[in-house]
């Protein structure tokens, strides 16, 4: 906008009984009032407590895992994206059933842009995959069920 457009906006508003303009071009935004032009109203507002509910205690479960001997559940080192695979071209890192050690990659999970791989911490067998690739991961959240060798 250039001072010719300007002065005409401003010319404008002068001559109208407009109290207030305002224009929102790609990168300006403009906004003029009269003062004292408009009319002044008060809203009175009361704010009322709101009650608080009771909180809600849910039972959980008990666990399967618990019972069953020999039976780890990997979690979630961190919240992010959970992928299986490398690339979505490449085949999983690991699938159920498949035997695992110590320093294998099992997944990564991406925390701010960055790719982390997550390695077992226990040799075993993969028994259930918990996460879908592409999920959103919680710290802490089951990934895979693995049977210690």
């Amino acid at each position: 906008m250039d001072l010719s457009e300007l002065k005409g906006i401003i010319n404008l508003m002068q001559k109208s009984d407009l109290t207030e303009l305002e224009i929102e071009l790609q990168d300006l935004k403009l906004r003029m009032a009269r003062p004292g032009g408009g009319k002044i109203s008060y809203e009175q507002v009361v704010h009322q407590p709101q009650p608080i509910p009771a909180p809600i205690q849910v039972e959980k479960p008990q666990s399967k895992v618990a019972d069953e001997q020999g039976i780890e559940i990997f979690k979630s080192p961190m919240v992010g994206t959970f992928y299986r695979r490398p690339s979505p071209d490449d085949a999983p890192f690991v699938e159920k059933g498949q035997q695992i050690k110590i320093g294998d990659v099992l997944c990564i999970v991406e925390a701010m842009k960055v790719m982390n791989e997550i390695h077992s911490e226990i040799t075993g067998e993969i028994i259930e995959i918990l996460a879908e690739d592409g999920d959103s991961v919680e710290y802490s959240q089951p990934l895979y069920k693995i049977r210690k060798i």
